[in-house]
Order: C-alpha cells, then sequence, then structure tokens
C-alpha cells in the first residue's frame, strides 16, 4: 500500500463552477517534493491540510474533518475503462492517489501512517458537485459517479508531516464498527434510511453527518 503521487490544485478561473467568485482548486495536479501535511482549522476558514493546494470555496469545501481527500488508482482505472479515455493521477480533485487500498471500503475512523510522520483518520466519503462535472466534461457525471458507489474519502490529520509520492500507507487502526465511507456515501445521497448506521462510527464520523443522521432518527426513529 502506497502513495502513487501527492496532488495540489492552483486557483483556476473556469465557466463551469458553482462558485460566485469563478475560481476553483479541482484541477489537481502531482507534484514533486515533500508536502506539508497539518490541520487547516474549521470548516469556512480553513482549507486544505496540503501547503500549496487551494481550496475555493470554503463554505462547502475544506477545514479539519475534510482536509484531505484519498481516491484509489483502481477506482480511477476502472472508470478509464468506462469513459473510454485515460485518467491522470489526481483526475478527480484528489489530493491522494493511492495503490492497494480499498478507499471506499475503509472505515470512518480508520487511521492511516503515511511516510514516517503524518497520519491521517477517514471522516466521510466525497459528495459529487456541479463543479465537479463540469471538471470532468461527462454527461450526467454526478450522476453517474453516484451510481458506483465508490467516491473516494475525506480525511481529518491527527498527527503533522510531510509527505511524498512513493511513501508507504500503513493502517494503524481500524475500528470494530462496519461503517465504510461506501456505505456513508449512499446514506448521504441514495439510501437515506441508512443513516441511523453512521452513528455506530461515533465521534470519528464527520461532525455534519453526524447531525443529520441523529436528525433523521429524531424524526424517524433509529
Amino acid at each position: 500500500m502506497k502513495l502513487l503521487s501527492v496532488n495540489v490544485g492552483r486557483e483556476k478561473a473556469v465557466p463551469y463552477t458553482d462558485n460566485p467568485e469563478g475560481v476553483t482548486g479541482i484541477d489537481k495536479r502531482p507534484v514533486d517534493g515533500p508536502v506539508r501535511v497539518a490541520a487547516p482549522g474549521p470548516k469556512g476558514i480553513g482549507g486544505s491540510a496540503l501547503a500549496g493546494d487551494a481550496v475555493c470555496k470554503r463554505q462547502h469545501h475544506g477545514g479539519d474533518d475534510q482536509a484531505v481527500y484519498a481516491m484509489a488508482r483502481e477506482d480511477l482505472d476502472a472508470w478509464e475503462g468506462e469513459l473510454g479515455r485515460s485518467l491522470a493521477n489526481g483526475a478527480f480533485g484528489e489530493n491522494l492517489t493511492t495503490e492497494g487500498i480499498d478507499v471506499s471500503g475503509a472505515r470512518i475512523g480508520e487511521r492511516w501512517r503515511i511516510g514516517s510522520e503524518v497520519v491521517l483518520e477517514i471522516t466521510s466519503a466525497r459528495i459529487p458537485c456541479g463543479t465537479f462535472q463540469g471538471h470532468m466534461g461527462e454527461p450526467r457525471w454526478v450522476k453517474r459517479f453516484t451510481q458506483k458507489g465508490a467516491p473516494g474519502a475525506y480525511l481529518r490529520v491527527i498527527q503533522p508531516g510531510e509527505i511524498r509520492t512513493g511513501d508507504p500507507v500503513q493502517i494503524v487502526h481500524r475500528p470494530d464498527h462496519d461503517v465504510t465511507v461506501a456505505l456513508a456515501f449512499r446514506a448521504m445521497t441514495t439510501e437515506r434510511p441508512l443513516q441511523p448506521r453512521l452513528l455506530a462510527a461515533g465521534e470519528a464520523l464527520h461532525p455534519e453527518l453526524r447531525k443529520w443522521a441523529l436528525e433523521y432518527v429524531e424524526k424517524h426513529g433509529a
């Protein structure tokens, strides 16, 4: 299990973003050399955990609980077959392109050590948006990505440090519940009755998902 690439994005003006300022950082590219990783601060204020990585719409993106986005190279390869075109590392706007890890099958609260310093913890799944669809340039992309159910994972920073391409990834903690990234994604999108199950992930769960799950339980029961 390792990092195939570490990807960062620069602020870029595009016609397809729903950001009122007309800019996005979704176009992420692999970078050479070590990249500093540290908790960026609360949502709305903090951006990406990766130094030099732009987050342009901070009311919806970035912040401590979705500070890093990881995607499996294996999932990108599967999409290449479906789309009939190549997808470079970083093509989905991910910060980390991994090899040998079932990212969407990872559990909320699972912790990864990357290299010798950095420890990250999985918090939630990535939800596709209009900017992602415009970036991909594929018809009905949001619906297709949702139906696929392999969204990749958001992570928070537990221990800061530096990472670089080729670093080994080690799972240092795996919770004993069954709340995976893929299950959380379905609960957030196509199968809302799954939301009460997310509470088994405890405090590791992204606070917004926890709030939605509690509201669902209050309204509908467990």
